[in-house]
């Protein structure tokens, strides 16, 4: 391992000592809104605040500025990443848990963080970056993080059959009383899980049960990214809404409507 990542590893232990866990003392969404003005994020980043309100979300998460916070998978496109890393960079520390190798078709993405990473050093020069598929890697030292973050991930994990193998790495990098907090595309109550996986949907009672059978429990639910106007019911399911808007220009004022997809925000600790 090489030697700042080591001693990027052991700042972080020490702090995980010393420091409140999780949740208490948590910043109001207020204390997020500066970062989102920032000149440095992406114009494509900022154009999805009105569907991923993060101020809210990371407030709802308990996140401060002093915490270890996991991020898994945040991509070149770094969503996230543009607003926690400097957020943590002076008292906390961001970890981006990204792809691991294992899967080819994702290695350009992620040679692409790497290499915003080393551009921007003033924004992203205390980023630790660790491997992540399943629990095939600790994505930090075991009981480090304050929170385990995760945005639009679950529906894939559950698909490829590695969704316990990932919580159970979130449960062993978390500290006791430590956040796994979990964002995904909300699924029908009148379909089985299975009818609507490929779609990219997940049940929220589905979702709570399997995330509690890994040992996490759940502490409160939000309706902060909800979108009532998500029929659920698209020809190319999620996909078939902003942004990724998969059938291109058919129908695309019809999407652009509804906006993204409806969403559930579930905090859940760890014992």
């Amino acid at each position: 391992m090489h030697a700042v990542l080591r001693q990027l590893i052991a700042l972080s232990l020490t702090l995980s000592a010393l420091l409140p866990c999780a949740f208490a003392q948590s910043p109001s969404s207020e204390a997020f809104k500066p970062l989102l003005g920032a000149s440095y994020r992406s114009p494509g980043n900022v154009a999805r605040d009105p569907f991923r309100h993060p101020a809210e979300t990371l407030a709802f998460f308990g996140i401060r500025p002093d915490s270890t916070v996991v991020e898994i998978l945040p991509g070149s496109g770094g969503y996230y990443m543009e607003i926690l890393a400097p957020w943590l960079r002076d008292k906390g520390l961001y970890i981006a848990a990204n792809r691991d190798g294992s899967q080819p078709q994702y290695q350009a993405d992620h040679d692409k963080l790497l290499q915003r990473l080393v551009k921007e050093p003033d924004l992203y020069g205390k980023v630790l970056v660790t491997p992540f598929r399943a629990d095939r890697h600790a994505i930090a030292p075991a009981g480090s993080a304050d929170a385990v973050i995760s945005f639009r991930n679950l529906h894939n994990w559950m698909e490829q059959g590695e969704l316990q193998e990932s919580l159970k790495a979130f449960f062993l990098a978390l500290k006791p009383g430590g956040i796994l907090g979990i964002v995904d595309h909300r699924g029908r109550t009148d379909q089985t899980q299975a009818e609507q996986i490929a779609s990219g949907y997940v049940r929220q009672d589905v979702a709570i049960a399997l995330i509690e059978q890994a040992g996490f429990k759940l502490q409160a639910s939000s309706e902060v990214n909800a979108n009532p106007k998500d029929t659920k019911d698209h020809p190319e399911g999620v996909w078939t809404l902003p942004p990724s808007y998969r059938l291109k220009d058919k129908d695309r004022e019809k999407y652009a409507a509804i906006g993204e997809s409806d969403r559930f925000t579930l905090r859940f600790v760890k014992p």
